[in-house]
């Protein structure tokens, strides 16, 4: 998917500003909203989370800060299950817009807290043993991204469409999350893909600057050099 969201080597977003000894949250709300994501991982398949997000209307997504994004697509995504209903949401939106101080309801549950708590560490790589699957490359290989362009979602970054790169480290194979077709699906071999910078920037590129992006295998094909800038 070719969105707003796909924001790299794109000018006029301004300078990254970095906050010294930046909390994990920036407002109680935002905790909830991981809490939330975290206790109700189901509600994103097949594509996950980050499809959700990248279907933010295009406005919005750049008004709206990190953790807005998660709730805005966590709302979505409940929204398309049928797990909640719009008028439901806009009568407790509107509620605690007329009531601003008015407590928000906390649960006991638990056997859901210790769900939450054990979710992210079971979640953080779901690879598989890779048996059977052989790479298609090795370490040290160079090769081509393809110019792939799909309608909908992808972990490819659009500026890095047509480089070329080095193998630098290949992980267990995972299932695609993109979307493709089911003959497609499945796991992969996934690779660590390291680019010169002046393959991706140019001249502009700073001196030495190197950049390392994992890959699904079918987003790569064998190369013999790099592109002429």
């Amino acid at each position: 998917m070719n969105g707003v969201h796909d924001m790299g080597g794109m000018h006029g977003f301004g300078p990254i500003e970095v906050e010294d000894n930046e909390p994990l949250f920036h407002e109680p709300w935002e905790g909830r909203v991981r809490a939330m994501r975290a206790t109700l991982p189901g509600v994103h398949s097949p594509y996950g989370g980050r499809f959700f997000i990248e279907s933010i209307r295009p406005d919005l997504y750049l008004k709206s800060g990190y953790y807005e994004r998660w709730l805005l697509s966590f709302e979505d995504a409940l929204l398309k299950k049928g797990l909640l209903t719009a008028e439901e949401l806009d009568e407790k939106t509107r509620f605690y817009r007329e009531n601003p101080d008015a407590e928000v309801p906390r649960g006991e549950d638990t056997e859901v807290a210790s769900l939450g708590a054990t979710l992210y560490p079971r979640r953080a790589r779901r690879e598989h043993d890779g048996s059977g699957i052989v790479p298609r490359f090795g370490i040290g290989d160079s090769v081509k991204v393809g110019n792939i362009n799909i309608n909908g979602h992808t972990r490819l970054p659009r500026y890095v469409r047509g480089r070329v790169g080095t193998v630098a480290k290949l992980y267990s194979s995972q299932n695609i999350p993109d979307h493709v077709p089911e003959s497609e699906k499945g796991p992969q071999p996934v690779y660590s893909v390291e680019f010169e910078g002046r393959e991706l920037w140019g001249n502009t590129a700073e001196s030495n600057h190197v950049l390392y992006i994992d890959m699904w295998e079918s987003y790569l094909e064998p190369a013999s050099g790099g592109l002429d800038q």
